[in-house]
């Protein structure tokens, strides 16, 4: 195990479901998932390279748009498990991750699959059940992603994404359930690197302010 901050202690435990697209609430067109199993099927792996400046950082990684509408959770985990070794296929993640076709339950199973994977401990389940966010939980978040990104260790983040808080080509109109990797930071900037397996409009790989992203975990959570 590592030396690390804590996580925030979460006052209520919440239930939490993640699917890319959600039963029973609010969610995007189902046409989305056709659109993201053709994108899928059709295009091949696009491996990124790493950069380190004063003060910017990402990692190299194999990103893969997610095969189902629903495998969001399978394919931001081998985003970031591609990081550091050859990562299974996203179906073999799934079975891992107890997927169903309402998405991968909780972030914690991210977090064993992960560690499992990498055989470490790296790995911590992170609450955010406030909405807005503390700023204790908000500079935990910060100094995650820099311990993580400094480390070779990408984060996956549990979002929900309502209308009018959304990152770039997202369902305006539509509240999202979802997983995507961290895979970067710029400190002078504040602003972070998105591995996004939804692909929505074409965003793949893109940068959101830091402050964005800690809008959009609560009340769900992140493995870092």
């Amino acid at each position: 195990m590592r030396a690390r901050m804590r996580s925030v202690p979460a006052a209520v435990a919440l239930a939490a479901t993640a699917a890319l697209f959600l039963p029973g609430v609010a969610h995007a067109d189902p046409a989305l998932g056709a659109v993201a199993e053709k994108q899928a099927a059709s295009a091949s792996t696009i491996r990124t390279e790493a950069i380190h400046t004063e003060s910017v950082r990402t990692l190299a990684i194999e990103y893969q748009v997610q095969e189902t509408g629903y495998w969001c959770g399978p394919a931001a985990t081998r985003i970031a498990l591609s990081a550091r070794i050859a990562p299974p296929s996203q179906a073999v993640l799934a079975e891992q991750l107890g997927t169903h076709t309402g998405g991968t339950d909780h972030i914690s199973q991210v977090t064993g699959v992960l560690n499992a994977n990498l055989g470490t401990g790296w790995y911590e389940t992170k609450e955010m059940p406030n909405d807005p966010p503390t700023q204790a939980q908000k500079d935990l978040l910060w100094n995650d992603i820099i311990l993580d990104i400094d480390n070779n260790y990408p984060l996956v983040t549990n979002i929900v994404a309502p209308p009018g808080n959304q990152p770039p080509g997202y369902p305006p109109n539509e509240t999202i359930y979802h997983y995507f990797t961290v895979i970067g930071y710029d400190t002078d900037n504040r602003t972070v690197q998105i591995a996004d397996p939804a692909s929505f409009g074409g965003n793949q790989i893109y940068w959101l302010t830091f402050d964005h992203l800690a809008s959009l975990i609560p009340p769900k959570g992140y493995s870092a």
